[in-house]
């Protein structure tokens, strides 16, 4: 008698990466080729500034497109790609310019410059082959859906010291916890209200005109407080080419990721709970521009926007899943398990981060050391 077929168990560490190998060659090969560039490259100041310049464009915008772009994305799956990106492009050229003329040539809104005019990342005369590869590590935790910190990941290789890490951290944790508390309680306190609204009317075509406005404002706001983690591997205060480099870039890598629907980091946003629904998503990106429009303005120490819009988006599923009168502790769990996911995968990218800064910076190596051994 044939025994029967027995199906290989997929849930097996080992076989999961090889599944991934196999599906992901051609995007494993691209990222070969960029570390080869990136070691061919280093030592070179200006060939390295601009290969480590391209990578970190579109990695960074790739990455954090989930919070500054993933509900506006989700909830306008009916419309042409290209119309969503002309609007979010125009928004991009005319916020970096504004800041180009307005401080000199700094794009950044002066978020990598003291009022001293020095600086706590400093642009180095020879790049390190650690602060190129950066933005390429940031594409691969991207690829594999992990929310990571861009600002945690490519800023902390450029920090002088650790005092340009722990500020960072310090304000994006505090922002966390903010975004959280916030979004729980608008959304548990208003739980009953907003789904018996949502749910027995169709949305108002005044609720668009609303939306883009919120997710315009959100962008610009993005902009200026992650445009950073770009602008640092070009020098504090641009020349008008670099700048038209710099700004052309950009807005075609926009493109790009609106071509692309967001690509593989969107599901992040898409398996959330009703987000689709474009008064849901004005209702996030409401509350997530209003604690960014003030953590921008109480300092210009640079934050992790995506810490911020973690906490925006934890705080309503948690929120969401205490209030619904469903039966059973299902939805309870899985809410849970989303979030502590998403936290876990961001701690994670804060650790690889901390990692480069120390390969990359030897001053860090040493206080990191000097932690353990004192």
């Amino acid at each position: 008698m044939a025994k029967k077929f027995k199906r290989i168990n997929r849930d097996r560490p080992y076989l999961n990466i090889l599944d991934f190998l196999v599906k992901e060659r051609t995007f494993l090969g691209i990222i070969m080729v960029g570390i080869i560039v990136a070691g061919i490259s280093t030592g070179y100041g200006r060939a390295a500034m601009w290969v480590g310049f391209f990578f970190a464009a579109y990695a960074t915008v790739a990455n954090d497109s989930i919070q500054s772009l993933g509900t506006f994305i989700e909830s306008n799956k009916a419309k042409k790609w290209w119309i969503l990106w002309l609007f979010v492009g125009s928004i991009f050229l005319v916020t970096v310019a504004w800041s180009f003329f307005h401080y000199d040539g700094d794009v950044t809104y002066q978020r990598l410059l003291n009022p001293d005019g020095t600086s706590d990342y400093p642009h180095p005369e020879k790049f390190s082959f650690f602060q190129i590869i950066a933005p390429l590590v940031l594409l691969i935790l991207t690829r594999m859906r992990m929310p990571v910190s861009t600002t945690f990941l490519i800023l902390s290789v450029f920090s002088a010291d650790t005092s340009g890490i722990t500020s960072v951290i310090g304000k994006s944790l505090s922002g966390y916890v903010m975004a959280f508390v916030l979004s729980f309680a608008v959304w548990y306190l208003s739980y009953n209200a907003i789904r018996k609204f949502f749910k027995s009317r169709k949305a108002h075509t005044g609720w668009m005109a609303v939306q883009w406005i919120v997710s315009g404002s959100l962008w610009a706001v993005w902009v200026m407080q992650d445009g950073a983690n770009i602008a640092v591997f070009l020098p504090r205060h641009q020349s008008l080419f670099q700048f038209i480099i710099f700004a052309t870039t950009i807005f075609l890598g926009l493109g790009l990721l609106f071509y692309l629907r967001g690509d593989r980091i969107q599901e992040v946003v898409s398996e959330k709970s009703r987000i689709s629904d474009i008064r849901a998503a004005t209702l996030v990106d409401l509350t997530y521009v209003l604690l960014l429009i003030y953590k921008l303005f109480i300092s210009t120490v640079p934050m992790s926007t995506t810490w911020v819009f973690l906490g925006v988006i934890g705080g309503r599923e948690i929120a969401i899943s205490l209030a619904r009168k469903k039966k059973g502790k299902k939805h309870r769990k899985k809410a849970f398990k989303l979030i502590a996911r998403d936290f876990a995968y961001a701690f994670l990218g804060l650790i690889i981060s901390v990692a480069l800064a120390a390969a990359a910076n030897k001053s860090i190596r040493d206080a990191i050391f000097a932690s353990f051994i004192g």
